[in-house]
């Protein structure tokens, strides 16, 4: 497994994701992938399966201490008064002290950018989570990030061949920031893409291996693809076997010209 190095942090490169997982599921499904050897899981508060989670965190045969786990607070408790008790319940819900890893889901611009990063930066101070980013911020709101003096590591996005992130991932690349890609085969429309199967072929592959292969091949950008089935999850996690070329990565990228986003809330940032 491939590790992401980003200020004092190391992060297992590939993740899994639980969005749209119930708590049933996500037990199921995240001890799975732990035993198949995925150490980063990603959840969310919003998700609704923090509990699932952690069951399975529990219930695994490696110690807390050898997962990287991530999860995000949501966009209604981001003022002062409700942020650090909803990390709290988090924690509760996970079972755990600490996330190795909290992120602001999404901005909201009824709390100013300096509120609810303050209270994330108390949160770190607490000792409720390692490491502090964000997700779903443009250029824009990352400036008043930075502002403030906080130390991200990473901004989750929506990422993958067919949406063109590269004004983001340069300024995140620049101020040694790391790209976690959410969506990252486009929820399955990666699928059926000519390019992408013409190199699948070549390496006995899939069009979803080859796009997790591309980003795993990329400088400071980890994914995080979800599956609810096993069989997908496995596949997913079989993408260090081979190495795609510069010429085959070129071909990739300019896929990005369609620029296709399929995240795309009423409530979303304007986006870069």
């Amino acid at each position: 497994m491939k590790q992401i190095k980003i200020k004092d942090a190391t992060i297992p490169a590939l993740g899994f994701g639980t969005f749209q997982l119930d708590n049933t599921v996500a037990t199921h499904m995240v001890g799975a992938a732990i035993a198949a050897g995925y150490r980063h899981i990603d959840t969310a508060q919003v998700y609704g399966n923090e509990e699932g989670v952690g069951q399975a965190i529990q219930e695994a045969a490696i110690a807390r201490n050898e997962i990287f786990l991530t999860t995000k607070v949501h966009r209604d408790p981001l003022r002062k008064d409700k942020f650090l008790p909803s990390v709290e319940e988090s924690l509760r819900k996970l079972k755990t002290d600490y996330v190795d890893l909290l992120l602001i889901h999404w901005p909201n611009p009824e709390v100013p950018v300096e509120e609810y990063i303050e209270q994330l930066m108390l949160a770190q101070q607490k000792g409720y989570t390692k490491y502090i980013g964000v997700s779903n911020h443009p250029i824009n709101l990352l400036d008043r990030v930075l502002a403030t003096g906080a130390d991200i590591i990473t901004n989750q996005v929506e990422y993958h061949p067919l949406i063109n992130q590269e004004k983001l991932k340069s300024y995140l690349q620049q101020h040694n920031i790391s790209l976690t890609a959410y969506s990252p085969i486009a929820q399955g429309k990666v699928m059926g893409n000519e390019t992408l199967k013409s190199i699948a072929e070549k390496y006995g592959k899939n069009e979803i291996q080859v796009t997790l292969r591309w980003l795993m091949q990329q400088d400071q950008v980890l994914a995080i693809p979800r599956s609810s089935k096993e069989a997908n999850m496995e596949a997913n996690i079989h993408i260090f076997d081979f190495e795609l070329t510069q010429q085959e990565i070129a071909q990739i990228d300019a896929l990005n010209a369609q620029n296709l986003r399929v995240v795309n809330p009423a409530f979303a940032p304007d986006w870069d």
